[in-house]
């Protein structure tokens, strides 16, 4: 695609990233998102064929700089994962503080769509759940622990819940409390994944 043309996709994609999230997918028009860009509708509509299609690929490219932001945090700490977990929940609970922060735009996406599960934005919010617990998986077994998928659906439960605390009480103090139960669950895993090679041996 065309340097210019490009440019303007990203545009659309943008403006209408920030209204999805701040004013809820059903309330942001596409005249609404059209204005915010910059552009035409029929510009608008050359680029996404309809609102449905602009709310998947918005989904899309958000999962990527979601996912990356998380990786940043997790690896941006050293020691074991358990401390590398803290630290992650940690940056999290300061994003939280933001007076813009409204949530994970996933769960809005996946809330507002409830009831059309073959909608290309509710596609992309599962899709980008099981992406991040794919990657707990792999984080976990690169450590050394064991189940790693369990404790990946447990890790994605817990920054979940975490979210939807903080945002209900706008209190960060409930995504450390999530960031210690995960700390806590992987070292429970690794000690009892030790005494399992002790004693195996021992047999």
């Amino acid at each position: 695609m065309p340097a210019k043309r490009l440019a303007t996709r990203d545009r659309i994609i943008t403006a209408a990233g920030e209204l999805f999230y701040d004013e809820g997918i059903d309330r942001s028009s596409m005249e609404q998102i059209a204005s915010r860009a910059g552009v035409t509708k029929r510009t608008l509509y050359y680029h996404f064929r309809s609102k449905d299609d602009l709310v998947g690929f918005w989904l899309e490219q958000l999962d990527k700089s979601v996912r990356a932001n998380y990786r940043l945090w997790l690896h941006s700490a050293p020691g074991r994962i358990e401390a590398r977990l803290r630290h992650m929940f940690g940056r999290l609970a300061e994003l939280t503080c933001n007076p813009r922060w409204k949530g994970c735009g996933f769960a809005r996406a996946a809330n507002e769509l409830a009831g059309l599960p073959g909608h290309p934005g509710v596609i992309a919010a599962k899709t980008h759940r099981k992406r991040f617990e794919a990657w707990f998986v792999e984080e976990l077994r690169a450590d050394g622990i064991e189940p790693a998928e369990r404790l990946a659906r447990r890790m994605v439960l817990l920054l979940d819940g975490a979210i939807t605390q903080a945002l209900l009480h706008h209190d960060p103090a409930y995504v450390h409390e999530a960031g210690d139960t995960a700390a806590d669950l992987v070292h429970a895993a690794r000690r009892l994944s030790a005494t399992d090679r002790v004693d195996g041996f021992a047999a």
